[in-house]
C-alpha cells in the first residue's frame, strides 16, 4: 500500500512541476509584487487554458499534499 502511494506522489510531483514550467511568464502574483506596469498587472483575468493550467496546479498540489499526509501516517 505504501508503494502505491509513494509511486502515486512521484507521478503526481512530476506532473506538478510540467505545469508550473508551461505557465506562462511573469504571470500572477509575482508580477503584481514586482510593481510591473501598473494596474493593468490586477485588471487582466485568465482565460482559456491559462485558467485551465491554474485549476490543475492547485488540484495538484491539493492531491500531493493529501499524499503527503497520507504517507506521513502509514
Amino acid at each position: 500500500m505504501q508503494t502505491a502511494i509513494l509511486i502515486g506522489q512521484v507521478i503526481v510531483a512530476i506532473l506538478l512541476v510540467v505545469t508550473i514550467l508551461i505557465q506562462e511568464k511573469g504571470a500572477g502574483l509575482g508580477e503584481g509584487v514586482a510593481g510591473s506596469s501598473g494596474a493593468s498587472s490586477f485588471q487582466t483575468s485568465k482565460r482559456g487554458a491559462e485558467k485551465v493550467l491554474g485549476q490543475l496546479t492547485v488540484v495538484l498540489v491539493t492531491i500531493f499534499l493529501g499524499l503527503s499526509l497520507i504517507l506521513n501516517f502509514i
